[in-house]
């Protein structure tokens, strides 16, 4: 539920030790930085946002990348420290960070839970050697499963990433894959199909990913097995037991409020009843309240409940009937791809397929 008041910091670290031949995500492989340099210049734009934002309450942090899991826990423990130290916070702030298992030392995991971080994502991206190989990974099978191990006993809150549909994956392979990650007893799941993207190593060597017929069937598998075993898929990637969704990507699929820290980094902030997106470390771009309807439609429809109809307007300051193509909306409930209530325009489980397509009609 959107919240005005609330706000969501991310934390962005670009830093990895190799780069994955799937990722298009910004990030540097650079053994020779100065962390204390670049904490301090993130401390500094922090104090910028806390200068035009100081009534907000913070409810979540996140620290993504890159790898993360490569700053030094001191250094965590600093940027922490200021955030909660300047703004309010919630007296349940979830505070995130994605670790690899390649960055692992031996008091990694509790050094990080002492600075600070009470859930912690795990990249393990495969259950088996021959495609931690195939997607670049450093890590073996045997370390993913002792930092799983561990992060169940060390930390409260805990999730792991996958990727399926790599070439030739069979659906019994991935099976096996599914029912060993879901042993450990995780309270979240993200589960990526994968994308061969423009300008990666991947698309450069001509690699394609598993035919889409056999995708789907992969997916809609993924779905009704994780189901079984007790996660529900609350958005198109991400699966949770009860009450552990991630506070703060919902905050970008809720259309909340939240600030980027670091390279490649961005926010959306409302200020004054205006929309602003945020570059790092502190450019301000104006958004008109019909671009940022169109994120908002983009985001909540990723969402197994969709669009919040109250929030929507809450945002944008119009009504989601006003703003999407109501012929359009006709025929695509006719298709049984979207559905809506009093409260939420949704897509259904078939529309979840197609959202590319159904975001196109409702915003035209």
């Amino acid at each position: 539920m959107y919240i005005s008041n609330n706000l969501a910091v991310y934390i962005h670290w670009p830093f990895c030790k190799s780069k994955c031949p799937y990722c298009d995500f910004y990030s540097r492989v650079n053994p020779y930085i100065n962390q204390n340099d670049i904490i301090t210049e993130y401390l500094s734009a922090l104090q910028r946002y806390y200068n035009i934002t100081s009534e907000r309450t913070v409810h979540s942090i996140f620290f993504g990348g890159g790898t993360p899991s490569l700053i030094k826990p001191e250094n965590i423990a600093k940027i922490i420290d200021f955030i909660t130290g300047k703004w309010h916070t919630n007296s349940n702030i979830e505070i995130s960070l994605e670790a690899n298992p390649n960055s692992r030392y031996a008091t990694m995991f509790a050094d990080l839970k002492h600075a600070g971080i009470n859930r912690l994502s795990l990249g393990v991206q495969a259950l088996n050697d021959d495609d931690l190989r195939f997607l670049g990974r450093t890590h073996n099978v045997n370390s993913a499963r002792y930092c799983l191990q561990e992060i169940v006993e060390v930390f409260n809150n805990h999730s792991a990433d996958l990727i399926y549909a790599r070439p030739q994956q069979k659906m019994a392979a991935w099976q096996q894959e599914l029912s060993e990650i879901c042993s450990y007893g995780l309270k979240h799941l993200s589960l990526y199909q994968l994308t061969i993207e423009e300008n990666t190593v991947f698309a450069r060597r001509g690699i394609k990913p598993l035919a889409e017929d056999d995708a789907v069937k992969m997916y809609q598998q993924t779905r009704d097995f994780l189901s079984s075993e007790g996660y529900q898929q609350y958005e198109v990637s991400n699966f949770a037991r009860q009450n552990s969704e991630s506070k703060h990507n919902l905050t970008y699929w809720e259309g909340g409020d939240y600030i980027g820290i670091g390279t490649s980094a961005h926010g959306r902030l409302k200020l004054n009843n205006n929309h602003i997106a945020t570059e790092y470390p502190f450019l301000h771009t104006a958004l008109t309240p019909q671009e940022r309807a169109e994120e908002l439609i983009i985001m909540g429809l990723r969402l197994r409940k969709g669009i919040n109809k109250q929030d929507f307007a809450q945002i944008c300051g119009f009504s989601l009937s006003d703003f999407i193509n109501q012929q359009n909306l006709a025929e695509l409930k006719k298709l049984q791809l979207v559905e809506e209530n009093d409260s939420h325009l949704f897509a259904t489980l078939h529309g979840m397929l197609l959202l590319n397509e159904i975001i196109i009609q409702l915003c035209s």
